[in-house]
């Protein structure tokens, strides 16, 4: 495993009170089960739209007692938007950085995409990880230039102590008019705190002692270890301001309407994102 600069968990979806709301755990396999995963999967609902919005929040809140329902709706839903801006995955190289458990890894593979998940804490992987599953870090990622026509990551920039090095990885993998999936919850998101969320409003360190009163535990993430104050404006102004990637789009990632206005309004949109989407293609040498 690579050490780096990232250190402990802090390249993917966490654990209780991840990056979405409610967080995720260490599991198997991606399944089909609950109400909420069985709708979004049969009727595709629009995205944007109430219906999507409410199926994954229904699920989000079914996180803990059943997590491999809540992240195979939560693949199927990215692997959709992916399709959505890229054209079908089916024969594409698609790279998972920071996939944890791999149910995104496997819903790509399901759409017949040749994917590989990489992935730097061994404690994050599920107890059997997907075949091509590669430990390593996010700031040195082992592949050669260009190699993926895909380039995936799911709530692992607020994870990254230094974002730009990890988005110049991210590009310098991705293939000349390949495209770049990039999402993050936001810090003055109110799922900002992740485990200690809204509470982080009030302060981290104020937060994390609350968390551990109330449930008796120490709390997953500590600001400045392992989760970063990641702002929508800083972000958007860093990605513009690079010459190897273009935005294709800028939008909330949940939100069931108006997804791209919300993210146009300074200051709003720093709290009603809530996770911002950022789909990128990598411009040409």
């Amino acid at each position: 495993m690579s050490e780096g600069p990232m250190g402990d968990r802090s390249m993917t979806d966490s654990g209780s009170g991840g990056g979405e709301p409610g967080g995720r755990r260490r599991g198997g396999g991606a399944g089909d089960r609950g109400t909420a995963g069985g709708a979004l999967a049969g009727s595709r609902p629009k995205d944007p739209s109430p219906h999507r919005s409410l199926a994954l929040f229904r699920a989000f809140l079914r996180e803990q007692e059943d997590p491999d329902t809540c992240y195979a709706l939560l693949a199927r839903d990215a692997a959709d938007q992916v399709e959505a801006y890229g054209g079908p995955v089916a024969g594409r190289v698609v790279v998972d950085v920071g996939g944890g458990s791999g149910h995104f890894t496997e819903e790509f593979r399901r759409r017949g995409a040749d994917a590989f998940l990489f992935e730097p804490d061994v404690r994050e992987l599920a107890r059997k990880p997907p075949e091509k599953t590669v430990v390593a870090d996010g700031y040195l990622l082992p592949l050669c230039d260009g190699a993926a026509d895909v380039t995936f990551s799911s709530n692992v920039l607020e994870h990254v102590a230094d974002p730009q090095t990890f988005l110049s990885e991210l590009a310098r993998v991705t293939r000349p008019g390949g495209l770049i999936y990039v999402s993050f919850t936001n810090w003055l998101s109110p799922w900002g705190g992740h485990e200690w969320a809204p509470w982080h409003y009030l302060g981290a360190e104020r937060a994390r002692a609350r968390y551990r009163r109330r449930t008796g535990r120490p709390a997953k993430h500590t600001l400045g270890e392992n989760l970063f104050p990641v702002h929508i404006g800083t972000t958007l102004r860093q990605v513009r301001g690079r010459a190897d990637v273009r935005i294709v789009s800028a939008r909330s990632r949940y939100w069931p309407f108006l997804t791209e206005t919300v993210v146009k309004v300074p200051g709003l949109r720093e709290f009603a994102t809530w996770n911002l989407l950022l789909i990128l293609r990598r411009c040409p040498e």
